[in-house]
């Protein structure tokens, strides 16, 4: 039972931003943060990573970073140093970090160079991606892995490559590599942090709890219960509940209900929809109980949400 290939099935790239920033040490860059995961490998001296309430973390050359949902961070050739904001950079540059191009600049002092290699993939809202939404807010693959060395190195390699050089189909090309990176840091997150924080890919190693994540994804339409799925794998409702909890880090009938919410709003993105039709393709009996249900997870009713999208 591949799971794993269940669960990321739906989570395919809309587009991909891609860069290569020479850093010349002492330099700090302050990112806002952009939608979608994004991607980091260097060459040449170590670099540090902050993630917005978390610790720095060193990373040395060859090592991969991921952040799941893009989200503010401070990267800089030592802890401690002023940032400068990483828009204003790409202004001085005459770039945007949304453009049509690739970011190709060089920064800082003159000090030992960090050559830094960047790509977000975008997969529409993060806060309503359950592949995305449930991991943790850093992922760091150490260049030693045997995991990082075998698959991810080649394809982040090809990946930047295909887009600095602007073949024609780049775009289309960094989008779909980016899934396919997406693929490789995940597998290898798992075997390797497998007993960590809970989070879904934890909830894949153990085979009960990944047949439940697999069946929720596959028809989320169904009229799953916490009896039902308990019944599925084979557990008392308690300990199937307990479980799931203590390895993906929430209950399975929330996580049934963001699945169902990001199908919906994949069909919204469509347009062209009955809102009726939408409800029953996600297992709901009732529009308006469905409507309810998706503006607590999206923030907006449905109906505006796939407007906003179109």
């Amino acid at each position: 039972m591949d799971v794993l290939s269940e669960v990321l099935s739906g989570c395919r790239a809309d587009s991909a931003t891609t860069g290569r920033f020479t850093l010349h040490a002492p330099w700090s860059l302050e990112s806002t943060g952009l939608q979608g995961a994004m991607f980091r490998i260097a060459r040449g001296a170590p670099y540090w990573i902050q993630p917005e309430g978390m610790a720095p973390v060193r990373v040395p050359a060859g090592d991969l970073v991921v952040l799941p949902r893009g989200g503010r961070h401070t990267i800089s050739s030592e802890p401690g140093l002023a940032p400068v904001p990483f828009a204003e950079v790409l202004a001085a540059h005459g770039m945007r970090e949304r453009g049509e191009k690739p970011l190709v600049f060089t920064h800082g002092e003159g000090g030992t160079p960090t050559e830094l290699f960047t790509t977000i993939v975008d997969y529409g809202p993060v806060g309503q991606n359950t592949v995305l939404r449930f991991l943790p807010g850093l992922i760091h693959l150490r260049e030693d892995d045997v995991n990082l060395a075998s698959c991810l190195a080649p394809t982040m390699r090809l990946f930047i490559e295909e887009s600095l050089n602007r073949q024609p189909g780049w775009k289309l090309s960094a989008a779909r590599m980016g899934d396919l990176l997406m693929v490789h840091v995940l597998r290898a997150y798992l075997l390797r942090h497998r007993d960590t924080e809970p989070n879904w890919l934890r909830g894949l190693a153990d085979p009960k709890i990944a047949q439940a994540i697999m069946l929720m994804h596959r028809w989320p339409e169904k009229p799953w219960s916490l009896p039902s799925l308990a019944d599925e794998v084979c557990m008392s409702r308690s300990r199937f509940s307990a479980r799931f909890r203590e390895l993906v880090g929430v209950s399975p009938i929330s996580y049934l209900t963001a699945r169902r919410m990001e199908r919906a709003a994949e069909r919204l993105r469509l347009g062209s929809v009955r809102l009726a039709d939408v409800a029953e393709l996600v297992g709901y009996g009732s529009e308006k109980i469905f409507a309810r249900a998706f503006r607590r997870w999206a923030g907006v009713p449905p109906g505006e949400y796939g407007r906003r999208a179109g």
